[in-house]
């Protein structure tokens, strides 16, 4: 099987994977909106949020890091794996461990202050369960990663069921995502025993040499954070947990969609990797070039299609008591089209090891951002939160074009990108058609499954599905 295969093959694994790990999160999501409301879902999303903080400062780059530093030649790949294990560890634990203490100063309920202590305990698991899919990663066998992350769903649906049946309210659906989490990560060790023997190393010179590596990203990642997050922090300050439920279920539904792009970037980063430091330019080039089309397309009929079918989703997803989400949707939307081409393009910027080249412009979109949320989220509420999270990523988006250019000599041609809007435009037109020709409201499904139709074979016709990528699409599918 040829690299492009192989790249195609995991990437169409994990995709499959992914859409049933979806489909039975957004189950638990159902559940869970539907059993304690906006209310409860806005304590539920604060829980999360606030956590998250302290989760990805103690990531210190370590998940990015993980691909690059076991993808050298000449390194020893045990080792440097084990080094990292324990470093992640250590992290997570001093920083996940301070959330409990600094919640303390905050206005929130006991709840809330109860449920992030909880959490604290998944998303250790969570950072150790990274380094272990980098290693995956690396070696193209992500279908043991999917496998875990589908029988961790699968206990998360088991569990947040029971949570309702014995009533144990939003403090048993917080257990269920620990036990998740906690088998999620026992099935990868398995698995990774395949290609490692894992145990817990301190070697200090290697940890020097992974920080030496990594703290631009960590520096990049803390302000990446903190436009990516503050929005519902200071939301859950400054209005009620109504409104921090109804954002909270529009951003879920937006990090649903943006795991395409980490997926596809997370495995063509050793690809990348390894083309740069071989100075093969040109493979470099068409790599990424082809991975930007596939998010474009991908990304353009997303946005433009979700301005009709917001409502439908949010009430499929959340229930009707969630309706007014839409609207906030049809705006996060177009942030999550930014963040895939980003996505794609920082993940190069790692391969040529020039992250710490953007450390100033993420530090300038934090704080830009920051007080963009303070001035528009008091008076316009989460409609102000939607539209900074659209201007922070829009902004990252042209940093990354940028300094590709700059340090690769890379400009991404948007050639099947304009194919892409045509069709997305085509598709829009015969969405408009269909709610003006209904009578009665259309469900969710026929309406996707004639936006796609149309879609597909409008970007067909306009040339921008190749015929090679469907011979590779064949023999990826021929072997799964």
């Amino acid at each position: 099987m040829s690299l492009s295969a192989k790249i195609a093959h995991n990437t169409a694994i994990q995709i499959i994977s992914k859409i049933i790990s979806t489909i039975l999160g957004l189950v638990a999501v159902a559940i869970i909106t539907r059993y304690i409301g906006t209310s409860g879902f806005g304590q539920y999303t604060t829980i999360i949020t606030f956590i998250s903080f302290f989760a990805i400062i103690a990531d210190l780059g370590l998940t990015l890091v993980t691909v690059r530093m076991i993808s050298d030649p000449g390194i020893n790949e045990n080792k440097i794996l084990n080094n990292l294990l324990s470093l992640r560890l250590v992290s997570a634990l001093f920083f996940l461990g301070l959330a409990p203490l600094f919640v303390i100063f905050f206005p929130y309920s006991t709840t809330i202050k109860t449920g992030i202590f909880i959490s604290a305990l998944s998303f250790i698991f969570i950072a150790l369960n990274q380094i272990l899919i980098g290693l995956f990663q690396k070696k193209l066998k992500m279908l043991s990663a999917s496998i875990a992350e589908v029988v961790g769903r699968v206990i998360l649906v088991a569990g947040t069921i029971l949570a309702v049946f014995y009533g144990f309210g939003l403090t048993g659906v917080l257990w269920a995502t620990v036990l998740a989490s906690l088998f999620t990560f026992l099935i990868n060790i398995s698995f990774s025993k395949k290609f490692v023997k894992l145990k817990l190393e301190f070697n200090w010179l290697i940890w020097q040499e992974i920080i030496k590596k990594t703290w631009p990203l960590a520096v990049t990642i803390f302000f990446n954070l903190i436009y990516l997050k503050t929005d519902t922090i200071i939301l859950s300050l400054f209005k009620n947990e109504d409104a921090v439920g109804l954002y909270g279920v529009a951003y879920k539904i937006i990090d649903v969609l943006i795991t395409v792009p980490f997926i596809f970037a997370g495995i063509i980063l050793p690809f990348l990797t390894a083309s740069w430091l071989s100075k093969d330019k040109d493979r470099f080039f068409k790599m990424l070039q082809k991975s930007f089309d596939f998010v474009m397309v991908l990304a353009i009929p997303l946005i433009i299609g979700t301005q009709f079918v917001s409502a439908n989703i949010v009430a499929l997803v959340a229930g009707p008591e969630f309706i007014a989400a839409g609207k906030i949707l049809q705006v996060l939307i177009i942030a999550m089209g930014a963040i895939f081409i980003s996505c794609t393009l920082s993940h190069a910027i790692i391969a040529i090891d020039r992250q710490k080249e953007t450390i100033k412009m993420y530090v300038f979109t934090s704080i830009t951002s920051v007080i963009g949320y303070l001035i528009l989220i008091p008076n316009f509420s989460y409609f102000g939160a939607a539209w900074i999270t659209v201007y922070s990523e829009l902004l990252m988006c042209l940093v990354a074009i940028y300094y590709l250019k700059k340090y690769a000599g890379f400009l991404p041609s948007f050639k099947i990108a304009g194919k892409s809007l045509l069709a997305s435009l085509a598709m829009a037109l015969v969405l408009f058609m269909c709610y003006k020709l209904q009578t009665i409201s259309w469900g969710l499904l026929p309406l996707l499954g004639i936006a796609g139709i149309t879609y597909i074979t409008f970007l067909y016709l306009l040339g921008g599905i190749k015929k090679e990528y469907l011979n590779l699409f064949k023999k990826t599918t021929d072997g799964l």
